[in-house]
């Protein structure tokens, strides 16, 4: 190690510890109260299966999208998912990342072909939403990634289009992989996401950090802990960047960081140290690697960074190169907020719901009743859990459509997303179109097996504990039922969301697949068949 990297080392560790110290921690209550807190917080604000089921299905519908612009030949493109939602550490409110992908050839597409294949989907894009299917069409293409922004009007979720984005679709699939060596990993980083949403300082459009740049900051802090949780990425990237070569190596490190058993709170709390402790070493010439899996003395050349997060693929390039000089400051002044609430809480000064609210917004009912430190033995086994679930907005392009005969299903024709009702009226507006574009012909979305494999515990096929409201029908949760998720098809053969096969949360009103029949595929041809139309 250079002796310039020795010393920013040296240094930042001192400052650390003099951080450290002002926070008096007290890792038996950051295990305790806090802990819990940041527990609850994650398993309230994870997405759902609906939601994981909403991204996988805009993907088959922007593929369908394609071949309605470039027709059925074989040189029209394919539209793959990449970012948080392919990381895994996405929550409901996050856009969708997709990537216009050409053929497979390892050609860079020309930027003036990027340019006119985005004009091609806007252009689409407007139709739709003269229609009311889409809404906030927006074409970006003098960034140095162009890209379309478009929001679905069913779901609410923006969806941001690229072209030929196989960088980010190679780093994507690289963090899911490494995500398995330690569930830490991706909790964390889950968590450091909602923060920095909460504070509006998650867009790289806005010059604050973007996801890549603060999940990159989580590993960091992994690898340096004592003992590490995480290897350095040169270890894992010694076969090449290709995700499945990586995903061989990760599966000999899977207990790396077993050693280390330090909780959620303890990595949570430390992470803030770390960053506030190095906030002047930045223009010092400090840099992040991921790659050597420590902090390095890093000259970008003429180019100056107030943040430098060296690329771990290509470790020339500055992934957090957006993060502007103003903006760097809003970033600390957050850091600095959130470590005094840290204290105040620990100390016994602020309520443990108040602490939540500060750290990741007011948005979800809180979990717990903690006053403090103090106050860790408080029972939380009687609180109730919200499913958080933000309500899907309503078609309004359903007059637009070409099918005369669709009849609005009786009121007992609904399908159950988790243990909630929820009106067929209020799938993805896209899905709609897409089986307009179609023909009429249901083609059920197939969900990646991947998405199944899920750190928390959950996603298409299971239903964790904390994702239910035990509330919702009057009883109490039986945490040894397994719920089953099949896709209900809504008023125009579309499986617009999931329905539970599952028992009830009070297993003496019974399965919840037997109240709620689902909703007829043929309604193109003659409305709601009798047989499922009518409540039970």
């Amino acid at each position: 190690m250079e002796p310039a990297s020795l010393d920013l080392l040296t240094e930042a560790k001192k400052l650390e510890s003099e951080v450290l110290s002002t926070i008096k921690l007290n890792p038996a209550h950051v295990s305790g109260g806090l802990d819990k807190l940041l527990k609850d917080a994650y398993a309230i604000r994870c997405p759902k299966p609906v939601d994981y089921f909403n991204r996988k299905d805009l993907i088959r519908i922007f593929n369908i999208i394609t071949k309605e612009i470039y027709g059925n030949n074989t040189s029209y493109p394919v539209v793959e998912g990449y970012g948080s939602f392919v990381m895994d550490m996405f929550c409901d409110g996050s856009d969708l990342d997709l990537s216009i992908n050409f053929g497979n050839n390892s050609n860079e597409v020309p930027r003036q072909k990027k340019i006119e294949t985005l004009r091609k989907f806007a252009k689409k894009f407007h139709k739709f939403q003269r229609k009311g299917i889409v809404r906030g069409v927006q074409t970006i293409l003098t960034a140095r990634v162009p890209i379309v922004k478009v929001i679905d009007c069913g779901t609410g979720i923006e969806c941001d289009l690229s072209v030929d984005n196989r960088d980010g679709i190679e780093k994507s699939h690289i963090i899911h992989a490494i995500s398995l060596i330690d569930e830490r990993f991706q909790k964390l980083s889950f968590l450091m996401k909602c923060w920095a949403k909460s504070h509006n300082i998650n867009s790289s459009k806005d010059r604050t950090l973007n996801s890549l740049s603060i999940v990159s900051l989580v590993a960091l802090h992994l690898q340096t802990r004592n003992p590490p949780i995480l290897p350095p990425f040169s270890a894992l990237l010694k076969d090449g960047s290709d995700p499945a070569a990586v995903k061989k190596v990760v599966d000999n490190y899977v207990s790396f960081g077993q050693k280390n058993v330090e909780s959620l709170a303890e990595l949570f709390v430390t992470l803030f140290v770390m960053l506030a402790s190095v906030e002047k070493l930045w223009e010092k010439g400090l840099c992040a690697s991921l790659y050597q899996g420590s902090w390095i003395f890093k000259s970008w050349g003429s180019r100056s960074y107030p943040i430098s997060v060296e690329d771990f693929t290509d470790r020339s390039q500055n992934i957090a190169r957006a993060v502007g000089t103003e903006e760097v400051k809003t970033i600390y002044r957050c850091i600095r907020e959130s470590l005094s609430h840290f204290s105040d809480y620990l100390n016994g000064k602020m309520l443990g719901t108040k602490l939540v609210d500060l750290l990741f917004g007011g948005d979800t009912p809180s979990t717990t009743g903690l006053v403090g430190a103090g106050d860790i033995d408080k029972s939380m086994k009687n609180l109730p859990i919200s499913e958080n679930q933000r309500p899907l907005k309503r078609q309004r392009f359903v007059e637009d459509l070409e099918v005369k005969q669709i009849q609005k299903p009786s009121e007992g024709n609904y399908f159950v997303q988790g243990n909630q009702r929820a009106e067929p009226w209020k799938g993805s507006a896209l899905a709609h179109q897409a089986h307009v574009l179609q023909g009429g012909t249901f083609q059920p979305p197939a969900i990646s097996s991947s998405y199944n494999r899920l750190p928390h515990g959950y996603g298409p096929g299971t239903t964790p504990a904390s994702a239910q409201n035990q509330l919702g029908f009057g009883g109490s949760f039986n945490s040894h039922q397994r719920p089953k998720l099949v896709p209900v098809l809504n008023p125009i053969g579309y499986p617009g969301a999931f329905h539970h096969q599952a028992v009830h949360p009070n297993p003496s009103l019974g399965p919840i697949h037997s109240h709620y029949p689902l909703v007829s595929n043929n309604l193109y041809q003659g409305g709601p068949s009798s047989s499922h139309a009518q409540k039970r």
